[in-house]
């Protein structure tokens, strides 16, 4: 796998009949190791080393529910109350970011109604905060540092 726009990482990896295996600490198991799923455990390790996100404050690849359709979201990352602090969406680095992207994770928030939004493909990152009370995306350069007594 190619190098990505994240900081290097130490990752636990395995090959099986001729097929790439990485280790996700957080659902602690082996996963096919896809383009998107490259990109998602680094997006793992960003929130875990550099935002100090601690792990059991993470959840990743849940089903949710809108409009009668039921899709996967990325990650979420919870407050101590239980209430969404980031919602993120991992696309492969071979996917450009579009609207229609943007799209999909804005459609995740109407159920989820994150604090913050991020959307990346490993190379571009796109970050954002909402404000509820005015209707908006505020883009931001970075994510703030987690706090877990927020």
């Amino acid at each position: 796998m190619e190098k990505l726009n994240f900081p290097k990482f130490d990752f636990l990896f395995k090959s099986k009949e001729n097929k790439s295996y990485i280790f996700d600490p957080v659902r602690k198991k082996w996963l096919a190791l896809t383009p998107e799923e490259w990109v998602r455990q680094h997006c793992i390790q960003f929130l875990l080393k550099i935002k100090k996100v601690p792990i059991g404050f993470i959840q990743v690849e849940k089903k949710i529910s809108f409009n009668n359709l039921v899709k996967r979201y990325d990650l979420i990352v919870f407050k101590p109350d239980q209430s969404i602090y980031l919602l993120i969406e991992c696309k492969s680095p071979y996917v450009k970011l579009t609207q229609k992207t943007f799209d999909q994770i804005a459609r995740y928030n109407l159920v989820l109604n994150s604090d913050y939004l991020m959307l990346t493909n490993g190379f571009i990152h796109f970050f954002c905060r909402m404000d509820y009370k005015k209707g908006q995306y505020l883009l931001l350069f970075d994510l703030p540092q987690y706090n877990s007594k927020q």
